[in-house]
């Protein structure tokens, strides 16, 4: 596979991956969500609060966007990537919730010798209703 083959393909899975997360029926399953982050997981949220890997694993059941398929869902939209480093993807894209706009980042990493990628690292700022 040539390099950009290979990149393309990088920034995808990251891009399936990102796209799980977001998903109400893995946000409220801790197995699912555990197999997608990083031990070393870190987010800063639209809040401002800071997250560990633990700490989103106990709480992302609760957390907007687990509300179950009748409830609100993360609509993202923007979403590309690029690779920054051998298994190393950044991702930035904008989602709407129930009304509410964020620009989010994410890193994501595949360790050397293992085949999934998994959330390392994730930001997301609020956009003012005023703000493009």
């Amino acid at each position: 596979m040539s390099q950009i083959s290979q990149q393309t393909a990088d920034v995808n899975a990251a891009i399936d991956a990102e796209l799980q997360l977001l998903d109400p029926a893995v946000r409220t399953s801790r197995a699912l969500a555990a197999r997608l982050l990083d031990p070393e997981f870190v987010e800063v949220g639209a809040s401002g609060r800071r997250w560990t890997y633990e700490e989103m694993l106990a709480a992302l059941p609760e957390l907007d966007g687990g509300g179950g398929e009748d409830g609100p869902r993360f609509e993202p939209s923007r979403m590309s990537g690029v690779v920054l480093a051998p298994g190393i993807v950044h991702l930035t894209y904008e989602t709407d919730f129930d009304g509410r706009r964020a620009r989010r980042s994410s890193l994501w990493r595949r360790r050397d010798g293992e085949t999934d990628w998994r959330m390392y690292y994730h930001q997301a700022t609020p956009v003012p209703a005023a703000a493009e």
